[in-house]
């Protein structure tokens, strides 16, 4: 199934839709999110991402629905006290792991576009409230472009393999640098293109929602958080996520490799990325 999202309201019908049918259904187009197939995205691929085996054992039941591309809460190094943004926060699954970093006295916002994925947060909160003893996590309803929380009032913003499914990045960069603090830092795990895709790849619905599709290229990362302002800004390519993904024959990396040229895979073209950057004080 192709389809072309040309304008930003039809990219963001799709990925809504897409994910909608996750938090429901637990599977999209044949395809799991940023993660690949829901089938193949259990804790062994969390783990090889950088998730620990006690972080996945303390998460609420269905909070890891395989749509992680990399492990923002532990590049974000979270101190006691903090406050947390988590942008397409989904289930909740790294606002749960980042709620006990930052303790009682500090505050976890997940914001999310698609209410089914909002509806599926707020019912775990009573589980992670129950494990572990604390009540400092909410999720809010809104859009990465337009995020519903106060010009600098966040120490911390994350993002989990979100950020290219926007289909205008530089307004997410310049809300990220808007919400944080003097001197706050931003930790994104995402996915980006060492070298355009084939268009056919492009085009495709299923690699749109999968976060491939509207991936941007590496340097064109680095661009938008300098322009929006962002200081000390540091890029850590992680192919072990993309090798990972290649090795279960996830549907959708198969269909992405059948549309590749001849000789070429698709770490060559694609690969998770680790940006850490620093609001200036």
């Amino acid at each position: 199934m192709t389809q072309n999202a040309n304008t930003h309201d039809e990219v963001r019908t799709t990925v809504r839709a897409g994910y909608a049918e996750i938090a429901t259904r637990g599977s999209t187009l044949g395809t799991g999110g940023c993660c690949g197939s829901s089938s193949c995205c259990g804790p062994s691929v969390a783990e090889q991402i950088g998730y620990s085996d006690a972080e996945i054992a303390d998460l609420p039941d269905g909070a890891d629905m395989g749509l992680s591309c990399g492990n923002p809460t532990a590049i974000a190094s979270l101190q006691p006290g903090e406050v947390v943004l988590d942008l397409g926060s989904g289930g909740g699954f790294d606002c749960f792991i980042a709620g006990p970093r930052v303790g009682a006295t500090g505050r976890v916002i997940g914001v999310d576009m698609t209410p089914e994925m909002l509806s599926k947060a707020r019912r775990n909160i009573a589980s992670y409230t129950a494990r572990a003893g604390l009540d400092n996590v909410e999720f809010r309803l809104g859009e990465i472009e337009h995020l519903p929380v106060a010009d600098n009032s966040v120490d911390v913003v994350i993002s989990n393999c979100v950020i290219n499914l926007s289909p205008d990045k530089p307004q997410v960069w310049r809300e990220i640098a808007r919400v944080l603090k003097p001197g706050g830092r931003v930790a994104v795990s995402d996915m980006a293109l060492l070298q355009p895709l084939p268009e056919a790849v492009r085009r495709d619905v299923e690699a749109l929602v999968g976060c491939i599709a509207g991936a941007e290229l590496v340097e064109d990362t680095a661009r938008f958080a300098q322009e929006a302002g962002l200081a000390d800004i540091q890029l850590e390519r992680k192919p072990q996520h993309i090798e990972a993904m290649t090795s279960t024959e996830d549907p959708l990396y198969q269909k992405i490799i059948a549309a590749l040229p001849s000789g070429t895979r698709p770490a060559d073209f694609i690969t998770s990325l680790n940006v850490t950057a620093r609001k200036p004080a």
